[in-house]
């Protein structure tokens, strides 16, 4: 028959759920999301996050309030008479009002293996720590963060070329999967969940001192890092062009060998020593350019061996 669900999310990864959920027959009541934000070049246009651009295709409401702190607003929700609220990357803390407004709680889907990496950027803190895994877990929303008790988990393995956004791409996918799964034990009145343990770990917002690449320390972390930042908000280093300097991002990299001075380009195939050993680049892109492979990049770049980035 299916449940009365609230959704509130509003990124494209939230958006992979909000679909997986009506198509298994949950009836929506209302999608909360993010209000439209300034968009084009001169900001002049408001554009719908994915999640409201989703629930409008298939017919849901959607609000959009910028706080759910006022008494108002938490009327509104319980007004809904929905059995539970789902949540997955929504962007504002939830009260204990709004926790409280469904007959059966609140859930929400978490791209990390609790309590690992609790908070805003769990996905690229879990590469660039060089974590062998990640997973979804749907946990039991409180009113700590990221700290309710854990219904179900699928782990996935993070391989050594993974990317921020393959990684963000399959853990979408599996989230998606999961919640269905979910929301079907929890109808059946069979969904357990188990308190969080082990030692948590943070996983703060990336800021923009992190992006620029510090070729000083080990090999290993530049590509971590790199990797971990891939393709948004992107890794970056300056190199002299054609007599100018420009801003270059790094997409993708190898671990690679030799060693030099950090920051020193070591062949004629943008191997760029580090603080121990030397990382490959094998995409890049210049500003304003569209990504391409380093060989490209080299035939017009004229870098040449012994230049510093």
């Amino acid at each position: 028959m299916g449940l009365r669900v609230v959704f509130m999310g509003t990124p494209e990864f939230s958006a992979a759920t909000l679909k997986a959920l009506a198509d298994a027959g949950h009836d929506i009541v209302a999608a909360y999301s993010q209000p439209p934000r300034p968009a084009g070049r001169r900001g002049l246009e408001l554009k719908k996050s994915p999640v409201q651009e989703a629930a409008e295709k298939l017919g849901i409401e959607v609000r959009t309030p910028t706080s759910l702190n006022g008494e108002a607003e938490q009327d509104a929700f319980r007004a809904l008479g929905a059995d539970v609220a789902v949540v997955v990357a929504y962007g504002l803390l939830l009260p204990r009002a709004i926790l409280d407004g469904t007959r059966l709680g609140a859930f929400n889907g978490h791209a990390s293996l609790l309590p690992r990496w609790r908070g805003a950027a769990p996905i690229q803190r879990a590469i660039m720590a060089g974590d062998g895994e990640t997973g979804m877990m749907i946990m039991k929303m409180d009113e700590g963060l990221d700290t309710g008790s854990v219904a179900l988990t699928r782990k996935i393995a993070i391989g050594d070329a993974m990317t921020a956004g393959e990684l963000h791409d399959a853990l979408r996918d599996v989230g998606a999967e999961l919640m269905v799964e979910a929301m079907a034990l929890l109808e059946a009145g069979t969904l357990a969940t188990t308190p969080q343990s082990g030692e948590p770990t943070y996983a703060a917002k990336i800021s923009k001192d992190e992006t620029r690449i510090d070729w000083s320390i080990p090999a290993r972390e530049v590509h971590d890092r790199i990797r971990g930042l891939s393709p948004f908000p992107g890794a970056w280093c300056e190199a002299t062009i054609g007599g100018k300097v420009e801003r270059l991002k790094v997409l993708r990299s190898t671990v690679g060998e030799g060693d030099g001075a950090p920051g020193t380009l070591l062949d004629d195939a943008l191997t760029i020593a580090c603080g121990d050993g030397a990382v490959h680049l094998v995409e890049v892109q210049r500003a304003g350019g569209n990504p391409m492979a380093a060989t490209d990049f080299l035939r017009g770049a004229g870098l040449e061996k012994g230049d510093v980035l």
